[in-house]
């Protein structure tokens, strides 16, 4: 039961991380999500930190943003057991999430680019 909760270790809030991520981390890109990662040795004992982001640009409502949010949120905690399973044992990263389509997309098809990025992320980590 507990492998399928997103708790507040596993999220990515440290700004210094986050600049350093996108300094020197690596990305990929895969539809609907572009994803930004580096290993690097974490505070916590969770294999991964992640954060999702939505850009105000192309969605000017944070009510949109949100839901987009939400629906990345929900994609990852549901496969992010497969993932944790698949990483090598004692690897960290911290990891970015961000939607880039232009336009809304149903739950399905961002859990379906999900699924992909960290099957993808996983083969990268190895």
């Amino acid at each position: 039961m507990h492998a399928f909760k997103l708790t507040k270790k596993e999220r990515l809030c440290s700004t210094k991380m986050i600049g350093k991520l996108f300094e020197q981390g690596s990305s990929f890109y895969i539809f609907p999500l572009k994803v930004v990662y580096l290993p690097m040795p974490l505070s916590g004992s969770h294999p991964a930190e992640v954060s999702f982001s939505v850009s105000k640009r192309n969605f000017k409502l944070a009510v949109v943003r949100n839901l987009l949010k939400r629906r990345m949120r929900e994609a990852y905690r549901l496969n992010k057991p497969a993932f944790y399973e698949s990483l090598p044992e004692g690897r960290q990263v911290a990891v970015m999430f961000i939607y880039t389509c232009k336009e809304v997309k149903d739950y399905q098809s961002i859990e379906k680019g999900m699924q992909r990025a960290l099957r993808k992320l996983s083969d990268l980590l190895q």
